[in-house]
Formats: C-alpha cells, sequence, structure tokens
C-alpha cells in the first residue's frame, strides 16, 4: 500500500521534555487516527522520538514507549547512572530495542515509505551548533535511533553519544530552546502545528547554580553556556509561538494540564497523561483540521 500525505503547506513539531512527552504521543495517536498526515515533520529531544513513532504510524509503539516501558528493569535509574550508562540507559532505550524481533521494533518499511520530510535535531557539544539530521543521514534503523539517541541525551543525566565521531547531546540547548521552527523555516514553511508538553502560561525561569553548570562541563564550556541560556532562548520562541498563534499561522496544542516532570516513571500516571492526550486532541481535532485545511 502506498503511503501518502495529505497536509503539504504546514510543518508539525513536537516539543521535547522527557516523559511529559507521554502527552504528546497521546495526541499523535490522535493525529493519526484523525488521518492528519503531515509532510514535514520536526522533533527535537523526546519530540525526536515523537518524530519516529509519527512517520511509522504506529501509535501503539508511542503508547508503549513513553508509558510501559518505564516500568522495565532496563529502562534505567541510579544504578546505572553509576555504572555510566545514563538514569535513562539511552543505549538499551533507544538503539537496542527498536531493532527487529527486540521489545520496541521500529516499522521500518512504514517509516521508509513514508513520504514525509524530517528533522532530528541534536546539540554539537564541541561549539554549541544546532545541527538537523534528514533522511540522507538516516540510512538505516541504526542511524536514525542513534541520533534521535542523541537528540534526547540530557547532558550529566546520560552519557555524551557520539554521531561519527562527534559528540552530541540534548536538542533542547539551541537557541530555539527545543522547538524545531527554525529547521522548519530553513525548508520554507510558514505555518506550524505545535505539540507542547508544558501549560500554556508556563515560563523557565533562570538556573539557580551558575556555577555548578560551568564545574560539571568544564569539558564541554558550550554546554554550561546552552544551559545558562536556556530559559532565554526557549522562552523567545514560546512568545514567537504565541504570537504566530495569534496571526493564525500556528496551532499550539497546550496540555490543559501537566501533572509530571521529565523524569516520571509511575506507569499509571504516564498512562493517564498519555489517555489525557489523547482525549485532548480528539476534541480539539476539528479545530485542528481546520487550522489544516482538511474540512
Amino acid at each position: 500500500m502506498q503511503i501518502t500525505t495529505n497536509v503539504s503547506d504546514t510543518a508539525l513539531i513536537f516539543e521535547g521534555g522527557g516523559m511529559r512527552a507521554a502527552f504528546s504521543s497521546g495526541v499523535l495517536a490522535a493525529l493519526l487516527e484523525g488521518g492528519v498526515h503531515c509532510d514535514w515533520v520536526g522533533g527535537i529531544s523526546a519530540g525526536s522520538s515523537c518524530l519516529v513513532n509519527y512517520v511509522s504510524r504506529d501509535p501503539l509503539r508511542a503508547e508503549r514507549a513513553f508509558v510501559d516501558f518505564a516500568a522495565e528493569p532496563e529502562f534505567g535509574s541510579w544504578r546505572t547512572w553509576v555504572r555510566g550508562k545514563g538514569v535513562f540507559n539511552a543505549e538499551w532505550i533507544y538503539e537496542q530495542t527498536s531493532l527487529p524481533h527486540q521489545p520496541l521494533p521500529l516499522d521500518w518499511e512504514t517509516f521508509t515509505g513514508n513520504p514525509a520530510q524530517i528533522r532530528v535535531g541534536g546539540f554539537r557539544c564541541a561549539d554549541g551548533e544546532t545541527v538537523y539530521w534528514g533522511r540522507d543521514e538516516m540510512a538505516t534503523i541504526e542511524a536514525v535511533m542513534k541520533r534521535v539517541r542523541a537528540s534526547s541525551t540530557m547532558p550529566g543525566l546520560m552519557p555524551i553519544t557520539s554521531v561519527d565521531g562527534v559528540d552530541y547531546c540534548d536538542g533542547a540547548l539551541g537557541p530555539t530552546g527545543g522547538f524545531a521552527v527554525d529547521a522548519a523555516r530553513e525548508d520554507g514553511y510558514e505555518r506550524f502545528l505545535v505539540v507542547m508538553t508544558r501549560e500554556r502560561g508556563y515560563r523557565k525561569t533562570a538556573t539557580r547554580f551558575p556555577h555548578a553548570y560551568q564545574q560539571l562541563f568544564r569539558r564541554y564550556p558550550a554546554i554550561a553556556r546552552a544551559l545558562l541560556e536556556r530559559p532565554a532562548n526557549y522562552n523567545r520562541t514560546l512568545d514567537e509561538l504565541l504570537e504566530l498563534e495569534r496571526q493564525g499561522r500556528a496551532y499550539l496544542v497546550f496540555p490543559d494540564s501537566m501533572p509530571i516532570s521529565n523524569s516520571e516513571r509511575n506507569v499509571d500516571v504516564l498512562r493517564f497523561v498519555f489517555r489525557s492526550g489523547l482525549a485532548q486532541a480528539r476534541r480539539e481535532m476539528p479545530r485542528i483540521r481546520e487550522f489544516l485545511n482538511l474540512g
């Protein structure tokens, strides 16, 4: 069966947020259920995992990844962090489990058959540049998930990820604060459907312990600088998105409530957040489809 898209003038963007992406996964499931198939998808950090699940059109994988997997002993803890694998056991979560016959296999046939353009954003540790990977750099499952892992690598909590010999970490440290709006604009898009992981009205506050970052990341001063600049970058991009919303050029799906942090591990609570995202997006689907001119 040929896979097609039906939204050609609007970029779909998934914000990061760690396990808060359980909400995004619910929204993702509703978008697929509602027949919303965008031809450009961008994701940073946890949003890159949502990108993969959306493009492979796999709502079940989306739910399992941000709900059920949290209960797996291999998922990670402070024990795995002490062993150098991270609070979230990134290699297992992203790379090992996505392969065929593994716990969370990626539907590679659908992923590659989907004509949508994709962009996964990572933060280059050496100089602080944001790098966006597309299909040209992701010709295999291993290449895709290595970059999703890199985009999702929270510095200090997960080991830095090397891609082709270059060190990367969480793309949310970039100048847009974790929204792939710059990549969408570079590819010619001026309308945006953005799935958020914070409530409307949220603003990031200034870092409390700036000197601690400078000490922790002496090897990568660009990471320390980016962590200090992140609140201002995030808030600036959020203001830009709200202005685009006011102009009718963006539809922002803010969670009605967000009761969890980015490190939530309680499966019952995560499932509640997933179902909340699913229910909310279903309620908003008529307005989403109208914004996308889907009738």
